[in-house]
């Protein structure tokens, strides 16, 4: 199966769903991580063309861990919008990875506006990606993508529907972000006094034991004609 999770920040899908990534992947599947933004923003000292490069080299890295393919899309970070440009960029980033299944952010997610943008409109295009008359780099789907929306920042508001147990893939999940230094050691303890590994630790062991596992990560599915399905396609 092909997967895809289009985040908003280079860090972002491994904090959120890195587990269930590593998990696909272990299983043979094809993964792939498309960020959206470029995180130029996120350095308290860098400029951003030079932490936008070394953000790109980190989530390359990251991928890397679990043999994941990475789409860059480079938009500008704290100012990603609803347009025509970004719909046919995350529908070409659908088309491009053959995407079967789309985690990506969970539109009620408040912590960022590139977080709610990326995720309403990866759930917005999905429709289209199937649709001749869109024209972009690669050719249309056969079959439209389901969509999983992932965590919100710091569970906030977010009550999942189904869990996927990453008990076994959670140390890759540490690895994945460990690839993420400039922003583990140091923008987000700058920026908000926040350990992303401890984080990760916390919520996934939450989530767990409202699943009964050790580590978990929590899903909602989008429920839409016509692409609502019986059972899960989760791993």
């Amino acid at each position: 199966m092909n997967v895809l999770a289009i985040c908003a920040h280079p860090d972002d899908a491994e904090i959120w769903c890195g587990g269930t990534l590593a998990k696909y992947a272990k299983r043979g599947d094809k993964v792939t991580i498309a960020v959206v933004t470029n995180g130029e923003v996120g350095s308290p000292s860098l400029p951003k063309e030079e932490i936008a490069e070394i953000r790109r080299l980190e989530a390359i890295a990251a991928a890397e861990v679990i043999g994941a393919e990475l789409i860059w899309l480079g938009f500008r970070d704290e100012f990603l919008f609803d347009t025509e440009e970004t719909r046919l960029s995350i529908i070409e980033a659908m088309r491009a990875s053959k995407a079967e299944v789309v985690l990506t952010h969970w539109p009620d997610d408040l912590y960022n506006p590139d977080h709610t943008i990326t995720g309403q409109v990866s759930n917005d295009v999905a429709i289209m990606t199937t649709v001749p008359n869109i024209v972009t780099s690669s050719p249309p789907l056969a079959k439209i993508p389901i969509v999983y929306f992932i965590e919100s920042v710091a569970g906030l508001g977010f009550q999942p529907e189904e869990y996927v147990d990453i008990t076994d893939t959670f140390e890759l999940k540490q690895s994945m972000l460990a690839k993420h230094e400039s922003q583990v050691g140091d923008w987000l303890k700058d920026q908000y006094g926040s350990n992303a590994m401890e984080m990760i630790e916390v919520i996934a062991r939450f989530r767990g034991i409202q699943s009964g596992v050790r580590y978990a990560e929590g899903f909602i599915r989008a429920k839409a004609y016509p692409r609502n399905i019986t059972g899960s396609l989760l791993p």
